[in-house]
């Protein structure tokens, strides 16, 4: 029952053992909120709701923090061109990651801190810091000393000789040109807090070691965040606050990316595709059945043909469900446990795509009792197909996708009077024995994506593969 995972800073993979039995804690870096979400972004809190629900399901108590930076360079700028306050633009889009959250099925944070609430804490760590030596003040910005710290760059393995910090507008003053901002001076027209080194406004990765020290204490299980933040800001994160005298995060936890064309999903490229425009389109729980189903350390090359070839497994899934369902009379509840297999998958570095190959085979097997017309073997089938499902956030019958299952019986409904009528044609075809007009109509409708199954009662069809 042990559970690994892949910690970056070790680069293996790891048992996971809790600082304090039966807990664990995380924190995962969250959004900046200069725009609405992609799909990209919501990858990364899909894969750690799936983590943080493993951990639940294995018997953890779990603390899990997720903040929002509503203070940024982005953000500043976004309120110049469109000139409106930074703090509107900062709460309309923490509103609409929040909705993507949601809308994909992902468990609320125990905590959701935002970076402008937690300034005196961010005080306080950068006195701390000024104190022993690990950072100075240089006209009104505080800047990190790295040279000050010998376990820099141990997490992105780098070469300090050769390292080129991100720099932004305005840093002045810096010792040496690697030195990163915990603190920026301010400038005209910008946000503005007042501290000890003048006024000025929180640098990005200050916030974090800040807010995790705050929620978490000085010592917790997991920090996560997609890889693109191992460096600066999760190296950065390090050096303050074990410079700070906090020995911060026991494992680092990354996931990848979502692709296009080979290029990361970002608003700078211009290719995004916001969560908003995509639940338009595509049922929310498809959409959490593609993006969480591939192993969190693999990139998503994103396409519409793979996200077809979702909703068509996911349909096979549902169709099973549906079946034994009617069979029994009712739905039935989820198993108390899901098969060895699947928890074999989930224990070794949270191995979705292995622990889904356990439900299709379930799923197959449950298919061929409801052949045999094996009652007791469909249904139990079905319990623990509900039960794995339920792991992953992805059962229908949970009262979360309820709505959903309401539109898609709406939608079912409309369909199913549809077919009925071109099936009635085909029937009336087969009684008077035309077979080349009633298997006409079957292969027109297996074109539309439809499979068409004679039984004792009568057709019934079903969405095939596509």
């Amino acid at each position: 029952m042990t559970i690994r995972l892949y910690d970056t800073s070790a680069r293996q993979i790891r048992d996971f053992a809790p600082l304090t039995p039966g807990c664990v804690s995380i924190y995962l870096c969250g959004a900046t909120v200069q725009s609405a979400p992609h799909i990209g972004h919501i990858r990364s809190g899909l894969n750690f709701d799936i983590l943080r629900r493993w951990f639940a399901y294995r018997g953890y108590d779990v603390t899990f923090i997720r903040n929002v930076t509503d203070i940024d360079d982005k953000i500043i700028k976004k309120s110049a061109e469109q000139d409106r306050p930074w703090w509107s633009i900062g709460y309309e889009n923490e509103r609409a990651f929040n909705d993507g959250y949601d809308a994909l099925g992902c468990l609320p944070p125990t905590y959701e801190p935002r970076a402008t609430g937690h300034v005196p804490e961010m005080i306080e760590m950068m006195r701390g810091l000024i104190e022993r030596g690990h950072a100075y003040e240089a006209d009104g910005n505080v800047y990190f000393d790295v040279r000050s710290f010998p376990e820099y760059l141990e997490l992105s393995n780098q070469d300090l000789d050769e390292l080129r910090q991100p720099s932004g507008e305005g840093e002045t003053g810096k010792r040496d040109p690697r030195d990163f901002a915990m603190w920026k001076a301010a400038k005209p027209g910008e946000p503005n807090w007042e501290t000890p080194w003048g006024r000025g406004r929180p640098g990005w990765h200050l916030e974090c070691s800040a807010m995790a020290h705050k929620y978490l204490g000085s010592a917790f299980d997991i920090h996560g965040g997609g890889l693109d933040l191992v460096f600066p800001h999760h190296e950065n994160e390090i050096a303050q606050a074990k410079a700070y005298g906090d020995d911060f995060a026991t494992y680092w936890v990354h996931n990848a990316w979502v692709t296009m064309a080979g290029e990361k999903m970002s608003k700078s490229l211009g290719n995004s595709v916001l969560v908003s425009e995509m639940v338009k389109h595509w049922r929310p729980i498809v959409l959490r059945y593609y993006l969480g189903t591939p192993h969190y350390r693999s990139m998503i090359e994103y396409s519409e043909e793979a996200l077809r070839e979702a909703e068509s497994a996911f349909a096979r899934i549902e169709g099973f469900m549906q079946r034994v369902a009617e069979k029994a009379g009712e739905t039935p509840a989820p198993a108390a446990e899901v098969p060895p297999a699947f928890a074999e998958a989930m224990d070794d570095d949270l191995g979705v795509p292995q622990a889904l190959a356990v439900i299709h085979t379930t799923v197959r097997q449950g298919n061929s009792a409801i052949a045999a017309d094996d009652k007791e073997a469909a249904v139990a089938r079905l319990a623990e197909v509900r039960a794995m499902l339920g792991v992953l956030g992805l059962d229908p019958y949970d009262p979360h996708w309820a709505g959903e299952a309401d539109r898609g019986e709406d939608l079912h409904g409309a369909v199913d009077t549809l077919v009925r009528l071109v099936l009635d044609q085909r029937e009336a075809a087969r009684s008077r024995k035309d077979w080349a007009t009633a298997d006409a109509i079957r292969d027109q409708l297996q074109q539309s994506g439809l499979v068409i199954e004679d039984s004792p009662t009568g057709p019934r069809w079903t969405l095939g593969p596509r």
